[in-house]
């Protein structure tokens, strides 16, 4: 067995930094994109993202300083001002959320590339580097950052633990956390500002223009495979930081591949795997159940029209021809008859003629008064 590339993960500094950097901001973006994704606001995240981009530029004019700390600093208070803008424009006005969103997203990363195009015409312009901030660049990592990641991380759990009860109230009713003294205003300010910080986290990861895929991606993953919060936050966390370690990983195998697209290109996967194959809300199990449906449609149909026919010859174990059944009946006749005869619900004769069994009649008379008695509720009520 090949333990090289093993030993290059333990002994390579750099790759240590990426892929501890990745797996942060992928279980953190995963973790807090779930309460986004289930409270609508996808886009939330694709506008902070985008408003934190002015936030690095000015931080950069007014202190001419590169340092990761400074930058994540402007971009914070700009993505926070741009939430603050998107709260006070749908409060205030008769905007909707939607509109609010795109409005912010738009002004402020048109006034983030307007700076940067500014930045670039500076004497400095060519060590800022600042243009890394739209698509991350994870390989200038270094170890102060990491901890820098690690440390705001750590803050983002602690709140989200002590704070868990009332996010999951206002996720699921925030009409009755507010009726029973919940101050529903400043828990949807503090968790927005989670977000914030999470997207903070991650710019240099994966950039301004992807990190809204970090917040989504896995959360929208998780929730195809659960319908309790916090199993879809922990499958959230774990698909966000197993894109994260994959992507560090292949593109430090792959030369001049980087690391945020693939980061993202490996959360998508995961989301389509889970489009289709998800046991409970995957593409896959709904054609399955779809096909199940009408399989049942159509026997319990056939049921009802063997007995209507055996009533009208007043035998209700009266065989019946398979054109008269074709006649009536939908779909593949043959096959439906033969899944009856299965069942022990209808069996054949020498002659390929078809009548019920005692039980297919005793099913079909159930069938038949169920379906009379939903016909008499319906009327009745």
């Amino acid at each position: 067995m090949n333990f090289s590339f093993i030993h290059q993960i333990f002994s390579d500094y750099t790759l240590q930094v990426v892929l501890l950097g990745s797996l942060t901001i992928g279980i953190s973006a995963g973790s807090l994109g779930a309460f986004a994704v289930l409270r609508k606001q996808s886009l939330l995240g694709d506008a902070i993202s985008h408003a934190t981009l002015p936030g690095v530029c000015l931080a950069f004019i007014i202190t001419q300083s590169k340092a990761p700390l400074i930058l994540l600093i402007g971009a914070g208070i700009a993505g926070w001002i741009g939430t603050l803008l998107v709260m006070l424009i749908t409060h205030h006005s008769r905007i909707k959320k939607d509109a609010a969103l795109g409005i912010i997203l738009s002004v402020f990363f048109g006034f983030g590339l307007m700076l940067l195009t500014m930045i670039q015409r500076l004497p400095s312009a060519s060590k800022a580097g600042l243009d890394k901030f739209l698509f991350g660049n994870a390989a200038t990592l270094l170890k102060e950052d990491l901890h820098t990641m690690m440390i705001l991380s750590a803050i983002v759990f602690v709140v989200l633990f002590l704070l868990w009860k009332e996010f999951k109230i206002i996720v699921f009713d925030k009409d009755f956390a507010q009726s029973i003294g919940y101050r529903i205003n400043w828990l949807d300010i503090i968790l927005t500002t989670l977000i914030v910080v999470t997207i903070v986290i991650g710019l240099q990861t994966v950039g301004v223009v992807l990190m809204s895929a970090m917040l989504v991606a896995p959360a929208a993953a998780a929730r195809q495979w659960t319908d309790k919060l916090s199993i879809m936050v922990l499958l959230s966390a774990t698909f966000g930081a197993l894109s994260g370690m994959a992507g560090a990983l292949t593109s430090s195998l792959i030369p001049n591949l980087p690391t945020g697209p693939t980061i993202v290109v490996f959360v998508s996967l995961i989301v389509m795997f889970s489009l289709f194959l998800a046991p409970n809300r995957g593409i896959l199990s709904d054609y399955v159940r779809m096909q199940k449906h009408r399989k049942n449609i159509r026997l319990t149909s056939m049921l009802k029209n063997l007995m209507l026919f055996s009533e009208i010859n007043t035998d209700p174990f009266h065989p019946h021809d398979i054109a008269a059944l074709d006649a009536i009946g939908r779909g593949a006749i043959n096959k439906t008859m033969m899944e009856l005869s299965k069942k022990g619900m209808a069996q054949q004769f020498a002659d390929r003629r078809w009548a019920l069994t005692p039980e297919g009649l005793r099913m079909a008379k159930r069938l038949t008064r169920e379906f009379e008695d939903k016909i008499y509720d319906q009327s009745t009520s």
